[in-house]
């Protein structure tokens, strides 16, 4: 397995977030993790990425143990990409300054490599011609490819996507859905917590349902989507219903 998560645990205060939550992901498999907000899936994606310490179980990527206390994050986060919802892009950087930053300042690659690699991503998702303009003068879905290139320019073994649609104008949905779908064709090992269950079903390997921070049920899409086991997965996925998402 490239990721192996085994009872993780995470609590804030009095508040479980994680509940002894197990998970694995083979490489090149893309998994949509879905549940109601606080499940704990935006939790675990940063435990993942070892932003988030957690309280117990583990964490293996490679088979490596990542959340032993004498590994180094930075490396780790060399081989994970993460991408936030709100962008996170430097406002006073223009798109190739804030792409290449981590890999020049972080990684001591030089400046002439990774802007040519940089200049390649922005190429391949049509926004080579943005490299000198700022964040502000993007739309938010131009924003979110900028900020899945940075992830990707490091070429990450695995990215964790947390929501990165839920802050878009509907009609900048599908810009952003088609590269992570071209991101997957190309064999990209992908765990991502999406609200957009149409997107989950056409482009996940796997959908893991999380409830009360744990994993409650996961299979195909076809079935956890279209015929799920728990009672707790088809009263979410009624909500989901009514409310048009599905």
């Amino acid at each position: 397995m490239l990721l192996s998560c085994t009872d993780v645990r995470k609590t804030f205060g009095a508040n479980v977030v994680l509940d002894n939550l197990s998970l694995d992901v083979a490489e090149h498999e893309v998994v949509a993790l879905i549940g109601a907000s606080g499940s704990g899936k935006s939790t675990l994606l940063r435990c993942v990425n070892l932003l988030t310490e957690i309280d117990d179980g583990v964490v293996r990527l490679d088979g490596e143990d990542i959340t032993d206390p004498r590994v180094d994050p930075d490396l780790v986060r060399q081989k994970i990409g993460l991408v936030f919802q709100s962008y996170n892009l430097f406002p006073h950087m223009t798109v190739l300054d804030n792409i290449t930053l981590a890999p020049v300042r972080v990684h001591k690659r030089p400046v002439a490599e990774a802007r040519s690699q940089a200049m390649e991503w922005l190429s391949r998702v049509g926004l080579a011609d943005k490299s000198g303009s700022y964040p502000d003068r993007l739309s938010g879905g131009q924003q979110q490819r900028v900020a899945i290139v940075r992830a990707l320019v490091n070429s990450p073994r695995l990215l964790l996507l947390d929501e990165v649609t839920s802050a878009l104008d509907p009609e900048l949905v599908g810009e952003v859905l088609t590269m992570i779908r071209e991101l997957k064709g190309e064999g990209m090992t992908m765990v991502l917590a999406t609200h957009e269950m149409g997107f989950a079903r056409q482009v996940a390997d796997r959908v893991a349902f999380l409830d009360k921070g744990r994993v409650l049920e996961q299979g195909p899409p076809s079935q956890v989507l279209g015929d799920p086991a728990e009672a707790r997965t088809r009263q979410f996925l009624a909500r989901i219903i009514e409310a048009g998402r599905l």
